[in-house]
């Protein structure tokens, strides 16, 4: 939702909720990243004419103080950047203990292998396929094997645990993305930047 139209932004809410399968809102501190972007008003603005979850992507430090907030404002599933934190397990358990979907977030610039002692904790993994904090960037190619790596890793452990690809994702190369073993696909430019968001939707869907 980084991309939507704010100054309407019922409307594009609206369109999430007929052609998508959730709201991505990015939740940046201008300490993390570089960059800030909105916070609780807007996520309850949002929450409040949603049909669709809320997938909270935090890229703020300490993400365990405002866990609790996050799920009176009304996220489903909620997730944060391994580094932003010195323990991540206990805020993994601290997101599920207020009833949403813990997940752990990590830069193109981190090893995939960093993650493995969390699998089992998160219900969902995000790769960041551009470097947090601004949206529009060109996708990474490398996303691709490092969506295989964790795939491979996740399916060896019989975990519960999807995949969430997150920056330059575009009808190019979606079907190459759930072809490596990406769950969910994030897209902001590629679809509220285009002339028909919905066909972009769609394209990307397959």
């Amino acid at each position: 939702m980084l991309s939507a139209d704010f100054l309407h932004l019922e409307k594009d809410v609206e369109m999430v909720n007929a052609n998508a399968d959730l709201f991505h809102l990015d939740i940046m501190d201008g300490t993390f990243v570089p960059n800030i972007s909105y916070g609780f008003p807007v996520v309850e603005a949002i929450a409040s004419k949603a049909a669709r979850p809320l997938d909270a992507h935090l890229m703020i430090i300490r993400p365990e103080k405002y866990v609790e907030r996050f799920a009176k404002a009304g996220a489903d599933m909620l997730s944060f950047h391994l580094d932003a934190t010195e323990n991540p397990s206990a805020v993994l358990d601290l997101i599920a203990e207020n009833g949403m979907r813990p997940g752990l977030a990590i830069n193109p610039d981190i090893e995939v292998e960093r993650l493995f002692p969390y699998i089992d904790k998160c219900g969902f993994i995000v790769l960041m396929s551009v470097f947090a904090g601004f949206g529009g960037q060109k996708f990474i190619e490398s996303t691709y094997g490092r969506v295989g790596t964790l795939k491979e890793e996740i399916i060896r452990r019989k975990a519960c645990c999807e995949i969430e690809v997150d920056g330059g994702v575009s009808a190019g190369n979606a079907a190459a993305l759930a072809d490596a073993g990406a769950d969910i696909l994030v897209a902001g430019s590629a679809v509220f930047r285009s002339g028909d968001p919905v066909a972009v939707i769609r394209a990307i869907r397959g």
